[in-house]
């Protein structure tokens, strides 16, 4: 059984090792996700982070409304994402907070469910971060395992690809490797 707060340190700090890594000139670069750029990519990272603290709070989409829309990222990119995984640590360390419920626009669910998904949100985008800006692209083995594992059994299919299991991963959530 994955341990979802482990594994969503683990995401995330690999996440913030790239988020580090960015110079200034990779800011405005391509990234896998056609549509943005670098900072694009972070930004929607660091957004899916702020959501967790206020839902699992038992806030609903209504209540938080459009606070945490516009520039998150600021000139401090960084320092934006530390402060936002040290508030979801803080939420999801308190006792009880992974079995509420939280309201999403797809429903309701488990706050661990909700931060299994962000989690591996936050696992795919670091390999687009790490091609965006040229670092080891290589993810945690285990993270990549317990995602495929979940996914095939998610879509009740025996996914056999060929190549290893982050090429398979990523092959499943539309990434060329």
């Amino acid at each position: 059984m994955p341990d979802v707060v482990d594994d969503y340190r683990r995401a995330t700090d690999a996440f913030g090792r790239r988020v580090a890594l960015i110079t200034g000139e990779q800011w405005g670069g391509s990234t896998p996700c056609t549509e943005w750029s670098v900072r694009d990519l972070v930004a929607h990272v660091l957004y899916e982070q702020l959501w967790i603290p206020p839902l699992v709070n038992g806030y609903t989409i209504f209540d938080v409304g459009d606070r945490l829309d516009g520039d998150q990222l600021g000139g401090d990119a960084l320092g934006a994402w530390r402060r936002a995984q040290a508030d979801v640590v803080k939420t999801i360390a308190i006792d009880g907070s992974l079995e509420r419920i939280v309201n999403l626009s797809s429903g309701a669910r488990s706050a661990a469910d909700y931060l299994a998904e962000v989690t591996v949100d936050t696992l795919i985008h670091t390999w687009d971060l790490a091609r965006a800006i040229g670092d080891d692209e290589r993810l945690d083995d285990r993270l990549v395992r317990e995602t495929l594992v979940a996914k095939c059994a998610e879509d009740e299919a025996d996914f056999r690809l060929g190549g290893d299991d982050q090429s398979t991963l990523l092959s499943l959530f539309g990434r060329t490797p």
